[in-house]
């Protein structure tokens, strides 16, 4: 068997590092090696957990307040903290990692929720993250519009 960590892999682990610092409250870019030193993470998968921990350090308030624009009778204090965690990597792979095709941001994040979450997690993680990736295209749509009438 291969040590090499898959993109799979390493998203779980950092399902598992977003969750715990969910439960300790902290969010502070600076302290990544109190949580990405816990596990083995390959040069393979380095630069993609890299980027999502800064990503999600920074832009946190603006992945939440996607994530919360969608989900419906749901405060983001009251979700489970595991589904809170693989919304906020796929929503953040949707937003702002282009290499990653949201379709695959939210099957993965789908089958993290049948993991860690309740019955109930795949389903509503699914049509948040579905309503997530429809407004960042419509974002997209507009910026793209807006970038062809500057160019004129």
């Amino acid at each position: 068997m291969s040590n090499t960590m898959t993109r799979k892999q390493a998203r779980e682990f950092m399902m598992q590092v977003f969750f715990q610092m969910e439960a300790c409250g902290d969010f502070d870019v600076n302290n990544k090696t109190d949580y990405m030193n816990q596990n083995r993470i390959d040069q393979k998968q380095r630069s993609y957990c890299n980027d999502l921990y800064s990503l999600i350090c920074n832009k946190k308030d603006q992945i939440d307040s996607r994530i919360e624009a969608h989900s419906t009778g749901w405060k983001l204090s009251r979700m489970p903290k595991t589904d809170l965690a693989v919304l906020r990597i796929a929503a953040c792979e949707i937003l702002y990692l282009e290499d990653i095709s949201p379709a695959v941001s939210i099957n993965e994040a789908v089958e993290l929720a049948k993991k860690y979450g309740t019955d109930a997690s795949p389903k509503y993680v699914n049509a948040i993250l579905g309503k997530v990736a429809e407004d960042a295209a419509h974002m997209e749509k507009i910026s793209d519009v807006s970038s062809e009438d500057t160019d004129a």
